[in-house]
């Protein structure tokens, strides 16, 4: 794949949150090129006419200097892309994001990447910071067909029992949780020791897009329609929070991303 990469000048790298318990995002990057099939923030390919999502890196290069205002609250890192994937390997715009940030900043960052384990002393240097990776277990077909170019679920855990065991918060973002596909008890068994707390959330079918509804739809028919029955999804609902309830371990709640729902917390 050929990569199309579009260095921008940032007015500011600090954009005020509207996810509740979030104050401020850190976008350092707009794509990525993980480019998961179902991801919510394709949503910004509309406003850039770069091409097709995951093909193209929007990153801002002045990003570091910006870094350095304080800021109440907490902050993430990153909402619309991934701090880690593969062209901070070579940029280290992430790296140097953190080299310059105020270190009284309370600051989460969240990546799929074991890539993150690279910055680790500089994690210690924050007074409040927790780490999380996202992780889902997909493996097989349906890592080929979700998301084909993301790290594998075994190399998530060893970054997460990592960074745990160099005394850093970490969490687990069990995300997307799919009907039927998504073994939420494996996952919590592969990665217990190693997480101070998880968060859930199901899928967003509606942000996958048309092309993911399709793909579910044919592919899992079951799936698709547990999460557009109404009534299907609430006795899935109802079912995965009493799983979740039984596995005996911290957590914030379930992103259902569904009217009347919402956010549950446990």
């Amino acid at each position: 794949m050929n990569l199309r990469v579009i260095e921008k000048k940032a007015k500011s790298i600090y954009t005020r949150s509207r996810i509740p318990g979030v104050d401020w995002t850190v976008n350092q990057y707009v794509g990525c090129t993980f480019a998961c099939k179902y991801c919510y923030a394709k949503f910004m390919a509309k406003w850039r006419d770069y091409g097709e999502w995951g093909t193209w890196v929007e990153v801002k290069t002045n990003a570091p200097e910006l870094a350095r205002k304080r800021v109440k609250g907490s902050v993430v890192m990153s909402t619309v892309s991934d701090p880690y994937q593969p062209i901070e390997a070579e940029l280290k715009l992430t790296r140097r994001i953190l080299q310059y940030m105020d270190k009284r900043n309370e600051l989460s960052i969240l990546t799929k990447s074991p890539l993150v384990t690279r910055d680790i002393e500089l994690f210690k240097l924050f007074r409040s910071i927790e780490v999380g990776l996202t992780i889902n277990g997909f493996t097989g077909r349906e890592k080929r067909l979700f998301e084909p170019l993301t790290p594998v679920h075994g190399a998530r855990v060893s970054a997460l029992k990592e960074l745990k065991e160099a005394g850093l918060r970490t969490y687990v973002f069990v995300s997307p949780i799919i009907p039927g596909i998504t073994d939420v008890f494996a996952i919590v068994e592969d990665t217990r020791d190693f997480a101070d707390y998880y968060f859930f959330e199901v899928l967003n079918l509606r942000a996958a897009g048309r092309e993911f509804q399709a793909l579910l739809k044919e592919g899992y028919p079951e799936s698709s329609e547990a999460l557009t029955d109404r009534g299907k999804f609430g006795e899935f609902l109802r079912k995965l929070k009493e799983e979740i309830k039984g596995l005996g371990v911290k957590a914030e709640g379930i992103e259902t991303h569904q009217r009347g729902w919402e956010f549950l917390k446990l």
